[in-house]
């Protein structure tokens, strides 16, 4: 191996660091979410102290837990992240456990669906509105939106099963 392919392998190495860090050391990760609907902030939370705050967006009728499919709340309890997924339709996504057995129990007790895929994720892949829209409103169908750097963030200090509360 030459002297530029190490020198461009470690530099590679360094690049990425940050990235895949969470993969190995928990030390630095987020041991729980809080999300605060009423004061539209995400907390990423470690040894009951605040390590980063946010601000969020959130679904189009934000006020009251989701009961049904399509009714643009964002849920309300406890949850866990669960899937990440860098190729979606926003900037980066983590899936939250929604909807508990609770939930489903509440939406069968209601003959409803209970809807699925609440999501943390950043800015649109393909907006629509002019992004100052998308950073004073709540505009998503149920889901928290943050911005792409605060997604950055989240998804370098949390892993999946971190547990997320998220309160009125």
């Amino acid at each position: 191996m030459s002297a530029r392919q190490t020198r461009l392998i470690v530099s590679l190495l360094f690049l990425l660091v940050p990235v895949w860090q969470p993969l190995w050391a928990d030390s630095g990760l987020a041991d729980h979410v809080l999300v605060k609907k009423s004061k539209r902030k995400l907390y990423l939370i470690r040894d009951e102290e605040i390590l980063r705050e946010f601000d969020i967006a959130l679904g189009l009728m934000p006020e009251g837990h989701k009961l049904q499919e399509g009714d643009f709340r964002t849920p309300e309890g406890s949850y866990k992240l669960t899937n990440r997924r860098i190729d979606s339709d926003f900037f980066m996504s983590i899936q939250v456990s929604y909807p508990s057995a609770e939930d489903v129990e509440v939406a069968k007790a209601l003959k409803v669906k209970p809807g699925s895929y609440i999501m943390i994720h950043g800015q649109p892949g393909n907006p629509k509105k002019p992004a100052d829209y998308y950073a004073s409103y709540d505009w998503t169908d149920g889901c928290i939106a943050v911005s792409n750097a605060a997604m950055v963030d989240i998804w370098q200090l949390t892993k999946v099963n971190t547990p997320i509360t998220i309160t009125p």
